[in-house]
């Protein structure tokens, strides 16, 4: 009942990434370097097309160029920040639209996107009880959706459960009358309600929102236009890890929306709100192995790319398929356990570690130095927590679309790093 019956297996040896041989992606843009598939994503795009509107949590994948293929397949946005509204308008989306093509979700307002907001009467998702107060005093008469907090959540790790008391996302489920009486003060209407209980869950946990979206509408009422089911949705990442059957969860979803459809009077919309589904297969993470050395028992393979580049390993002991391409075309054979890691000065800075920070290893091809060592399915919450630590550059991005290699980001330069200092002089 949980997942499809295909499971997905990773290939350790790799050639090329969408038919582009990785020797000439690291050649014409050095490592590391983040490679995206277009065509992954128009696919995943099209996996969801049940559902009325597709809206991309952009934080899993912001780059403009991702955004605006997004767009040109139909697919609106989640914005969590001013910087990612004005993303979105980079992208050629606008204020305005049916669906709202740009819709702010937090759990507060600063002060540059409340700003934005009110100058472009953007659509809000409101998580927090005095959020109604502030968009009431500087613009009256609104539309709104409330995120609930069901009371329960799960994730593929304790740091990516978005549900339940030890979250601090979204309203309490038990504060939706109070949010009313808040939201009638300033004529604010409650057209929409969103719920996302985590990142990496799966369908028995997924069919638990259902009922409590349910509930929660019947008690806001016929105002409701809009249901949102939130993201949440899984990608395997390891050998045997299934898909969720999509067809089964817009089912469940669907029959919530024709109950609500059939005692409101009128039609509701439902949403999906996937970041890492649709981006996630898409991309790798392209790096160099620059030294081989031994450590007592383990053999390491140190990489040109750090958890500056990809930071999931360390924050959730995150699992990526990883895989060797020679530079030289040689047959990759004979394999070992090894572990990998990257070039900061930090001891964990290591790709192949379990939550709490444990080494573990991989069984991977012998290698040589000046080989390349993919990190894949990285193109959710990659780049995007990319940062400059130990005074590194961020890596370029690249999208394969069409058999062309097309530079959506280039590498950083020194220049980039210091242009916000000064000496202080």
């Amino acid at each position: 009942m949980n997942a499809i019956a295909t499971e997905t297996s990773f290939p350790t040896t790799r050639e090329n990434i969408a038919g582009i041989p990785i020797r000439d992606i690291a050649k014409k843009f050095g490592t590391p370097t983040y490679v995206y598939d277009a065509n992954v994503i128009a696919q995943k795009v099209n996996d969801l097309k049940q559902f009325d509107v597709i809206r991309f949590a952009q934080k899993a994948c912001s780059n403009i160029g991702i955004l605006n293929r997004l767009r040109q397949h139909g697919v609106v946005v989640d914005a969590v920040s001013a910087g990612e509204i004005q993303r979105a308008f980079a992208a050629g989306y606008t204020a305005h639209g049916t669906p709202h093509q740009v819709v702010y979700t937090a759990d507060i307002f600063d002060q540059a996107a409340l700003d934005l907001i009110v100058k472009n009467r953007l659509h809000v998702n409101v998580g927090s009880p005095s959020m109604i107060d502030q968009l009431g005093e500087v613009l009256p008469g609104h539309d709104i959706t409330l995120r609930i907090n069901p009371g329960f959540g799960h994730g593929h790790s304790r740091k990516t459960n978005t549900g339940g008391s030890g979250s601090k996302h979204g309203i309490w489920h038990e504060q939706v009358d109070e949010c009313l009486i808040r939201a009638d003060r300033y004529g604010l209407t409650v057209t929409g309600l969103h719920m996302h209980i985590g990142s990496g869950t799966d369908l028995e946990h997924l069919a638990h929102v259902c009922g409590a979206m349910e509930k929660t509408a019947r008690s806001v009422g016929r105002t409701i236009t809009t249901i949102s089911a939130g993201g949440g949705l899984p990608v395997p990442y390891r050998v045997g890890q299934s898909y969720v059957d999509i067809a089964q969860y817009y089912s469940l979803w669907d029959a919530t929306r024709q109950r609500l459809q059939n005692e409101f009077g009128h039609a509701v919309s439902l949403e999906i709100e996937p970041g890492r589904y649709l981006v996630a297969e898409s991309g790798y993470l392209v790096a160099e192995i620059r030294a081989i050395k031994q450590m007592g028992e383990n053999t390491y393979y140190l990489v040109d790319a750090g958890f500056n580049d990809l930071a999931r390993p360390i924050l959730y002991g995150a699992y990526h398929p990883i895989s060797i391409a020679s530079r030289d075309g040689r047959a990759l054979t004979s394999t070992h356990p090894v572990v990998i890691g990257g070039p900061l000065c930090e001891s964990g800075d290591i790709f192949t570690q379990d939550e709490g920070g444990y080494v573990s290893s991989r069984e991977l091809p012998v290698a040589q130095i000046g080989d390349y060592l993919i990190l894949e399915v990285a193109g959710a919450y990659g780049f995007v927590m990319a940062s400059n630590y130990n005074s590194k550059f961020r890596a370029p991005e690249v999208l394969i679309e069409n058999g062309k290699m097309l530079e959506i980001r280039r590498r950083e330069t020194f220049a980039d790093l210091i242009a916000a200092e000064s000496l202080g002089n």
